[in-house]
């Protein structure tokens, strides 16, 4: 029995992986997809256009940043559902809106005219019976302190020279944003209770998690469709 029948984890499941930069999201989504076998959704750092500028000017960058995230996301979450789902991916969609987008408004590097557009373009896409919503979000929380340290660790230039105070807003930020959430389950894991680069078996923990959640909630949906 492979470890997906194990935990009675649905072979269609999409998983989405959320939480704070630096928090693991990464190392999380390659971690459940090896032991799923499933394919993964990772956020492509690399090739966005927009992300240098936007470390070296907020208030420039930050509505074609968000434009950019919206699109790519909305594809890729299309792409996935009409595949069939088995898919980990590495970020939400909501998280966009949720904090990214109203963080910059509220700060003043994106302006009134620039968010209202913003969020009108989100509710029309995303915020509709149509669009497919993942199974589970698992949030991976934990110290601002152990955060930081893990920033350092990877050393990325482009984070390295943002201020401390950003990640400690984006810190709050996120704590607000998913007290608050309600797009579908969720799972919250601290950092500090695995450790999937040391120690292979801490997968195990969380898949036993992962089945639980997805087998009630979709008890619940069976439910709801049956009164």
């Amino acid at each position: 029995m492979n470890l997906r029948e194990k935990y009675n984890i649905p072979h269609d499941s999409v998983i989405t992986i959320a939480g704070t930069v630096g928090v693991g999201k990464s190392t999380m989504t390659n971690a459940l997809a090896d032991a799923l076998n499933f394919r993964t959704s990772l956020e492509k750092v690399d090739t966005n256009p927009y992300l240098d500028k936007f470390y070296n000017d907020f208030g420039r960058w930050s509505f074609h940043l968000q434009i950019y995230f919206l699109a790519e996301r909305f594809k890729e979450q299309k792409r996935i559902f009409e595949y069939g789902g088995g898919f980990i991916q590495d970020r939400s969609i909501y998280e966009d809106t949720g904090i990214f987008a109203k963080m910059h408004y509220e700060k003043g590097t994106m302006t009134g005219v620039d968010y209202e557009t913003y969020r009108s373009l989100f509710d029309a896409m995303v915020m509709t019976p149509y669009f497919p919503h993942p199974d589970l979000l698992i949030y991976l929380e934990g110290s601002f302190e152990d955060i930081v340290d893990r920033i350092k660790l990877r050393g990325r230039p482009m984070e390295q020279q943002t201020p401390l105070s950003y990640w400690e807003e984006m810190h709050h930020r996120y704590e607000n944003w998913i007290n608050s959430f309600n797009s579908c389950p969720i799972l919250r894991i601290n950092i500090a209770d695995y450790d999937l680069v040391y120690d292979n078996t801490s997968i195990e923990t969380v898949l036993e998690k992962v089945g639980h959640f997805i087998q009630q909630s979709r008890k619940w949906e069976v439910r709801q469709l049956t009164k």
